[in-house]
């Protein structure tokens, strides 16, 4: 038999974007009693409250955790020690604490030691967002479809990771299991470089000073656009993130400037052979992707204007 998905109490640390979808999709589920939420912003907190996701809002991290059956960490990474520090002594014995971060082994580095005794640390990452940010960009179909990995540490009791797996998959989630510095590398390529690479071109177009900027934003054709949808993603949350997992972003980075440099000597050279060899290797990529339903092979990837693609902004 599977576990049973729902919790009498649960705290949601952060209400943003991943944090008020989780709301809106336990709620949906019906996956808890009482859902409590806390964000450094009063703001944010009263409008959560208005939004509905949460039942009641804390004032601080003790408050929050107090009583919870699961604590679900979704600030930005580099936010995650001082946050571990400030609920260690409030956390329930017997409850579950987990995180949405893009990175794992940097999360176990700085939430594990602050973990109390009888209480089951699973690290947790939902792959799904979109470059919203903020409590209005949440919505309960967020995680539809999508992959949560899981990254248990050594000695993780299976009934609690059975239990988190249970509840995920209620969020509508497909549950993965991974080593967390295997979780790093994959995340750096799938997701990290491809992000760091829109940064950059789009940092590359506004720098340009034979092309206005008038001209890039009106004559951006689908790639360009693409590119700014990543780019405009929020910034604490990338810039923990390479801090935070820099070994494997910068062994992706490495593999593709020595890529880049190929595909440069093809052009140069006139290597057509070569050129089409690999644009048809990658369009078999994409295919795939389509396959396995992540994505759709609808124009314009099936979005309607102002739709953000699956997946697009989170790491």
């Amino acid at each position: 038999m599977s576990a049973d998905p729902k919790f009498a109490r649960i705290a949601i640390i952060g209400l943003g974007l991943i944090g008020g979808s989780l709301g809106y999709a336990v709620k949906r589920g019906k996956l808890a009693d009482h859902v409590v939420g806390y964000a450094t912003s009063e703001a944010t907190r009263r409008r959560a409250l208005e939004l509905g996701f949460i039942d009641s809002a804390a004032a601080n991290l003790a408050e929050a955790v107090s009583d919870a059956d699961l604590v679900v960490l979704c600030t930005p990474v580099g936010a995650l020690g001082d946050v571990a520090t400030a609920i260690e002594k409030h956390l329930k014995k017997g409850a579950i604490l987990t995180d949405a971060g893009s990175v794992k082994t940097a999360v176990i580095r700085d939430v594990g030691p602050f973990v109390p005794e009888g209480v089951s640390f699973i690290p947790g990452h939902p792959i799904a967002g979109t470059e919203q940010s903020g409590p209005d960009a949440g919505f309960a179909e967020l995680f539809d479809g999508r992959w949560c990995i899981l990254t248990p540490v050594p000695g993780t009791d299976r009934a609690a990771l059975a239990k988190l797996t249970a509840f995920w998959e209620a969020c509508g989630s497909k549950v993965d299991v991974m080593e967390p510095k295997h979780h790093d590398l994959v995340l750096a390529i799938v997701s990290h470089l491809p992000h760091l690479i829109a940064y950059n071109i789009v940092g590359t177009a506004d720098d340009l000073e034979t092309v206005t900027e008038s001209e890039v934003i009106k004559y951006s054709a689908g790639g360009f656009r693409d590119f700014t949808r990543l780019a405009s993603s929020d910034p604490t949350m990338w810039r923990d993130i390479c801090l935070n997992n820099k070994d494997a972003i910068l062994e992706m980075l490495g593999r593709f400037s020595e890529d880049l440099s190929a595909m440069q000597r093809m052009i140069r050279w006139g290597d057509g052979e070569g050129l089409f060899a690999l644009f048809t290797r990658t369009r078999a990529v994409r295919r795939a992707i389509i396959d396995a339903g992540q994505d759709v092979s609808a124009p314009n990837f099936g979005r309607t204007p102002g739709q953000a693609g699956p997946g697009g902004g989170r790491g």
